[in-house]
């Protein structure tokens, strides 16, 4: 088995321990979508995909063995280093407003209007 491709989507949210979102690609035939990336306490660590069934989450899809969890868990790590940061706000900038000041206008003359 080959992981033929990782995507990964960054998560920068304050105080989240939830750091991104991965995609995997296995053999180029085989995708997991949402594995976690979560920050523990002891490092990153990943979540692969569950669902809530009977008050528990269960693993939709994961790793049988410790060396294939290894081979997903390397192959994460190292796309998610290297990965873009996408900030998930806008910057709103805020301008100075100049003064604005009023002059009296021009009073109409009989020369001003022929």
């Amino acid at each position: 088995m080959q992981i033929t491709s990782v995507n990964i989507r960054r998560i920068e949210k304050e105080n989240s321990r939830m750091k991104g979102i991965a995609s995997v690609l296995i053999d180029d035939c085989f995708a997991v979508h949402d594995i976690r990336i979560i920050q523990g306490d002891n490092g990153l660590f990943i979540a692969m995909p569950s669902r809530l069934q009977n008050g528990e989450y269960r693993d939709i899809a994961h790793p049988i063995n410790q060396e294939t969890r290894k081979l997903f868990e390397d192959a994460i790590f190292e796309a998610y280093n290297n990965a873009e940061v996408k900030v998930a706000f806008e910057k709103v900038v805020e301008e100075p407003v100049s003064e604005v000041t009023e002059e009296p206008a021009e009073e109409l003359t009989e020369e001003s209007t022929e």
